[in-house]
């Protein structure tokens, strides 16, 4: 999407997403319209999406918690044993799509999914720009409510566009969009975690928008590094003292 500061970057468009079917992306994906390819969407791994698709079709959201807890008690023993952390992605975006159950969503899904097995092995990899994708979420709550189930945490912006739940990610400034990247910040450095944080997607800027220097969407060098420098002013805003 073209952006008004003339970089580019994804976006997420409810009225054409409500024209779609599951098969009609996967065609169009793999017959590599605009040449690109977006991270989890290979044309290898969309090849077997239909065989998925028809073994979940009777998978509502109760069954999946139910398969999410069977997995947990069965691994979370050998977690613990080699000192190994799970750490759940929310889903992206964070609400139902073609009727499929997305249940790590929202502050109660999570804390559902955190309850399967009380372990601290069974974690968090909190994606805060996937988490705001859903009206009413909020982050900088979810990040004071979880933070020590957090093993790891991405940091991002989105901007919506319309009710509708449309909206496009823009740079990591809290100024830019619609999540509390300073809140978010100030709540880690408060709380002096020790976990895992990264600037997580950025816009396409300068050649990146060419076609000789496009990058895979959402992953341009240029704007991550920007956003890991506004990250750690962030921090040293909040932990620094002489």
């Amino acid at each position: 999407m073209p952006c008004p500061d003339g970089s580019t970057a994804l976006y997420y468009n409810q009225s054409e997403v409500d024209q779609l079917s599951p098969q009609g992306i996967i065609d169009a994906t793999l017959k590599g319209v605009g040449q690109l390819t977006v991270p989890g969407w290979e044309p290898e791994r969309l090849a077997h999406l239909p065989e998925l698709m028809e073994a979940y079709k009777s998978i509502g959201h109760e069954e999946m918690y139910a398969n999410y807890k069977y997995f947990l008690d069965a691994v979370i023993p050998t977690c613990e044993r080699y000192d190994v952390k799970l750490a759940v992605h929310p889903d992206d975006p964070a609400f139902d799509l073609f009727g499929w159950p997305r249940v790590v969503s929202s502050k109660e899904g999570i804390q559902r999914v955190l309850d399967l097995n009380p372990s601290p092995y069974n974690g968090l990899c909190l994606c805060l720009g996937s988490f705001s994708s859903r009206r009413g979420n909020d982050p900088v709550a979810a990040v004071k409510t979880f933070m020590d189930r957090i093993h790891f945490s991405h940091v991002r912006n989105i901007r919506f566009t319309d009710e509708a739940g449309s909206f496009y990610e823009v740079g990591h400034r809290a100024s830019e969009g619609d999540v509390d990247t300073i809140g978010i910040m100030k709540a880690y450095a408060e709380a002096d975690y020790q976990g895992y944080i990264r600037p997580d997607h950025g816009r396409h800027l300068w050649s990146e928008n060419t076609e000789a220097g496009r990058p895979r969407p959402g992953y341009g060098l240029y704007d991550r590094a920007l956003g890991i420098q506004y990250l750690l002013g962030c921090w040293d805003s909040f932990r620094y003292t002489k």
